[in-house]
């Protein structure tokens, strides 16, 4: 009797400790959530992948010279359930772009929202 509750308790110490990396993962420590930073540039590429998706921009400083940005948002399902498609953001397009940046001061943000030169407002989730 007592081996079936030593396995079952071994079985769900195992479940429990092959989910931890998962919910590492998905960690936004790197990311100050008190802050929030816009910058203004031009899509350089939109990666809508998994498991993480990610806009790079292309910014112009004051001094004429460029820096790409990273946004980082969530994968293409949660993109999509926001109404953020694939082809919704193509390279050389004109963005200003709103983000929690890194506390390091990497030059790339968690995404919250974006607007196109349009007048488009595109949220990284569902609003």
């Amino acid at each position: 009797m007592r081996q079936p509750v030593a396995r079952m308790a071994l079985g769900i110490g195992a479940l429990i400790c092959a989910a931890l990396p998962a919910v590492a993962h998905h960690s936004g420590a790197m990311f100050d959530a008190t802050k929030t930073i816009t910058v203004k540039g031009v899509v350089k590429v939109f990666e809508y992948t998994n498991p993480h998706s990610w806009l790079w921009v292309t910014v112009t400083n004051d001094d004429e010279t460029t820096t790409d940005w990273g946004f980082e948002a969530e994968g293409p399902s949660t993109l999509f359930r926001a109404g953020v498609k694939k082809n919704d953001l193509l390279p050389g397009e004109k963005v200003t772009v709103t983000g929690r940046p890194m506390k390091d001061g990497r030059p790339a943000a968690a995404w919250i929202s974006l607007v196109k030169e349009d007048g488009t407002v595109l949220h990284a989730r569902p609003q």
